[in-house]
C-alpha cells in the first residue's frame, strides 16, 4: 500500500511538471537596434567578441600564430532580440589578441570601445573611398568603421606584424591609422568586411575645412559634386590655391614632422604608397560642437532606467539564453556619461593647436589614411601610362614608394610653418 502511494505521488509531480508553463522574461533593453541588419550584427559582434576576450588572460608576448588567429561564431537566432537581429548570421573576428593589444597601446579601454560602438548604432557618412568603400561613424564620432574587400583583408594580414612592432617601438607616437578591430560578417549569403579605426577628427568640435593631401598636382582638385557637400574634401591643388599654411610653434612643428618622416619611411620600406594626410581645420572663433544640434551626439535610447542602465527584477523568472546577453561590459557602458572638457585638443589623438601668434587661432587635426596600397604591377602600369600622358616631370600619385614618400614629406613640410618664418 505504501509503495502504491509513493508511485501515485510521483505521477502527480510529473503531471504538474508537464503542465507547468514556461515563462520568459520580456527583454527590456533595446539592444543592437539599427536601420540595417549588418549594422545590428556588427554591434552584436563587437559586444560578443569583447566579452569573450574579457574571459581570456592576455599573454605577456604575442606569438606569430596570434597574427593568423581568428574567432568565429555562427548564430541561429530564434528568440533573442529578433526584431533587430537576423535569424541567421555568422561573425569572424581577425587576430583578436593583436587588436586587443593595439587598443591597449592606444589607450582605449574595452568598456569605452563597446560604449561607442554598441550602445547606439553607427551612422553612415556621405564619403566614399576610391575602391567603393563605405564609411560609418560611431554615434559619438570617436571611431570610423570602414568597409573593406577581401584583398584589403589580405593586405592587412601582411601589414599587421610589422605595424604592431612599429607601434610598440615608437610608443604609439605616430600619425598612422590606429587600427582597433577587424571583422567579417556573413548574413543572407553576403560577406561584409569591416575595420574599426580611431577618428582623426575631434568627436566634439567640428572641422570647418577638410583636405586630403598627397603631394601630387595631377587631377588633385575637388570635383564640383564634392564641393556641394556640407563639408567637402578638398585636395592638393585646392590647398595651394587657397594658400593654406599650417601655423605651429617650433616645438610642435619639429615633433609633428619627425613623426611624419618616420611614418613615411616605414611605409616606403613596405613598398606602400598613394596614402594621404587628412587635414581638418577647426576655427576656434567658431566653436561649433556636434551636440549643439540633433545631427551629432545622440542620447542612448531608453534601456529601463533614466540613467540608461537595464531594469532588473530579482524575482523575475529566468529568461531563455540569448545568443549574447547584455551583461558585463555593455551594461556598464550603458551607464556611463560621455563627459569631456572644453579644450579642442583634449579629445583627439591627432590634434595640434596653432601657434599663439598665428594669424588666426585654430586647431589642426592631421593623420595618415589609406596606407594599404602596394606598388604592384597595376600601379607600375599606371605609372607608365601617366608618364607617357603627362611627361616624366609631372607630379602624379602613381610613383615608386621611396620617391612618393620624399615628395609627400617635402610638400607637407613646406606648408607647415612657424609664424615668424612665414612673415620673413
Amino acid at each position: 500500500m505504501a509503495l502504491s502511494n509513493t508511485t501515485a505521488s510521483k505521477d502527480i509531480k510529473q503531471m504538474k511538471m508537464k503542465s507547468r508553463k514556461k515563462h520568459f522574461q520580456k527583454q527590456k533593453q533595446k539592444l543592437f537596434r539599427a536601420n540595417e541588419p549588418f549594422i545590428s550584427v556588427f554591434m552584436w559582434g563587437v559586444n560578443h567578441t569583447i566579452k569573450e576576450l574579457s574571459c581570456m588572460r592576455m599573454p605577456l608576448m604575442l606569438m606569430p600564430d596570434d597574427f593568423k588567429a581568428y574567432s568565429k561564431v555562427k548564430v541561429d537566432n530564434h528568440i533573442f532580440n529578433k526584431e533587430n537581429l537576423p535569424s541567421h548570421f555568422k561573425l569572424k573576428e581577425y587576430c583578436p589578441l593583436v587588436f586587443r593589444r593595439l587598443r591597449e597601446r592606444f589607450g582605449i579601454a574595452d568598456k569605452d570601445y563597446v560604449s561607442s560602438l554598441c550602445v547606439n548604432q553607427p551612422f553612415r557618412v556621405d564619403d566614399k573611398g576610391r575602391s567603393g568603400s563605405r564609411f560609418l561613424h560611431s554615434f559619438d564620432h570617436k571611431y570610423v568603421i570602414k568597409t573593406l574587400n577581401g584583398e584589403d583583408i589580405a593586405e592587412m594580414h601582411g601589414l599587421l606584424p610589422k605595424y604592431h612592432q612599429y607601434i610598440v617601438e615608437h610608443n604609439s607616437k605616430t600619425l598612422l591609422p590606429q587600427y582597433l578591430g577587424m571583422y567579417r560578417l556573413t548574413l543572407n549569403n553576403a560577406e561584409h568586411y569591416m575595420i574599426v579605426m580611431r577618428n582623426v577628427f575631434s568627436c566634439q568640435f567640428r572641422a570647418h575645412k577638410k583636405y586630403d593631401l598627397k603631394g601630387s598636382t595631377v587631377q588633385r582638385e575637388a570635383s564640383d559634386k564634392e564641393k556641394k557637400k556640407v563639408l567637402p574634401t578638398f585636395k592638393d591643388n585646392d590647398f595651394v590655391k587657397d594658400n593654406v599654411k599650417i601655423y605651429l610653434d617650433s616645438d610642435d612643428r619639429g615633433e609633428f614632422l619627425a613623426k611624419l618622416k618616420s611614418d613615411v619611411e616605414f611605409l616606403a620600406s613596405l613598398k606602400l604608397m598613394d596614402y594621404s594626410l587628412l587635414v581638418g581645420i577647426h576655427d576656434c572663433e567658431r566653436p561649433d560642437r556636434y551636440n549643439d544640434d540633433s545631427d551629432g551626439m545622440l542620447e542612448p535610447e531608453g534601456n529601463g532606467h533614466t540613467d540608461g542602465s537595464p531594469c532588473e527584477d530579482e524575482n523575475a523568472p529566468v529568461s531563455a539564453t540569448p545568443p549574447d546577453s547584455p551583461g558585463g561590459i555593455l551594461a556598464e557602458a550603458c551607464r556611463q556619461d560621455s563627459t569631456s572638457g572644453d579644450d579642442e585638443t583634449q579629445d583627439s589623438f591627432y590634434a595640434v593647436k596653432s601657434a599663439p601668434d598665428s594669424p588666426k587661432s585654430a586647431v589642426y587635426y592631421m593623420g595618415l589614411i589609406d596606407i594599404l596600397t602596394h606598388y604592384d604591377t597595376k600601379k607600375k602600369a599606371a605609372h607608365a601610362v601617366k608618364t607617357a600622358k603627362h611627361g616624366a616631370g609631372a607630379e602624379f600619385s602613381s610613383i615608386q614608394p621611396a620617391q612618393y614618400s620624399r615628395r609627400f614629406y617635402e610638400f607637407i613640410c613646406d606648408r607647415i610653418v612657424t609664424p615668424t618664418s612665414a612673415s620673413t
